[in-house]
């Protein structure tokens, strides 16, 4: 736990009022999951990207997305050496540790396309060769609301469940701006980012992480609220077994943020928003009166709290 602490310390270096979205992340990262963050334009979805990256000892590249990229600009390609006078891989960007999707939804489902075996299986195939990824891999992508933008793709159902999580970034408080504009002009000392988690140390927090005890009571508070969303009236797609396996690993994450060994029911219920609200897709005449958020909170209420763990 004390890593990350120093992890999280060293990335507030930086950014100003995102404690809560570096949380998560590390909560990703600590299960090899992956980040959709989404907001408006200017509001640090890149530089969050950036600076958690380089916090990371390991291997980082970036992909700025847009509609002429091609799927072998992410993957690689198979090119024939003249000298060799034979075939050889040349991988993609894709193939490091942190990857920064920038503006994914740009990108043509095409291209979209690309991400989807390398997401789920940790590997890329390319004419046939199967590369895999070093290990830790997360892809962190970033994208502005579709209904505001020209030019962009909405990013397919298959394709946004294989997000580990997606985040919101909001406009900072009054008092989190004004600290952004004394750093502009230079009347708060900056500091560069430090490299504060090794790739070992990542594996033994991982071990830690899952050790997390699960309670059959937790278990059944937990698929109590996956298989609500699959039968509420007002969501059309529910959440899928890849999404309940997610939400299980997110709450154990929050335990261990807190120190804790075992998992609780506020665990669940803060990492909802998060693991399962871009999981679920409303009826077309529910989302003309209500939200995902509104829904899911209709879902919690509805399922009683295991009165075993209520503390």
């Amino acid at each position: 736990m004390k890593e990350l602490e120093l992890l999280q310390s060293e990335i507030s270096k930086v950014m100003i009022g995102k404690d809560k979205e570096v949380e998560l992340l590390t909560i990703a990262l600590l299960f090899n999951g992956h980040i959709l963050m989404e907001s408006v334009p200017g509001t640090g979805k890149t530089m969050l990207a950036k600076t958690f990256a380089k916090s990371i000892n390991g291997s980082f590249s970036r992909i700025q997305f847009t509609p002429d990229v091609l799927p072998s600009d992410v993957t690689g390609i198979q090119f024939f050496n003249p000298k060799k006078q034979e075939f050889e891989s040349r991988p993609g960007p894709i193939i490091a540790n942190i990857v920064l999707a920038d503006e994914i939804n740009r990108a043509t489902p095409r291209t979209q396309s690309s991400l989807l075996e390398v997401m789920e299986e940790r590997q890329v195939t390319i004419d046939g060769h199967t590369i895999p990824v070093p290990d830790p891999f997360m892809v962190i992508a970033t994208q502005n609301p579709v209904d505001s933008q020209q030019g962009t793709f909405p990013l397919p159902i298959a394709q946004m469940d294989r997000f580990f999580m997606k985040l919101s970034m909001d406009y900072p408080n009054l008092q989190e701006e004004k600290e952004m504009m004394r750093t502009a002009r230079g009347l708060k000392e900056g500091s560069e980012i430090e490299a504060k988690l090794s790739t070992s140390v990542i594996e033994n927090l991982r071990n830690s992480v899952k050790a997390v005890m699960f309670t059959d009571e937790m278990e059944m508070y937990l698929i109590q609220i996956i298989r609500k969303t699959r039968e509420h009236p007002a969501i059309d797609l529910g959440v899928s077994p890849r999404g309940t396996l997610a939400l299980m690993r997110a709450a154990q994450g929050k335990a261990f943020q807190n120190r804790r060994s075992f998992v609780v029911p506020n665990d669940i219920k803060e990492m909802i928003p998060y693991v399962i609200g871009h999981r679920i897709f409303l009826t077309a005449e529910a989302s003309l009166t209500k939200t995902a958020e509104n829904v899911l909170q209709d879902v919690i209420e509805s399922i009683p709290v295991p009165v075993e763990a209520e503390v």
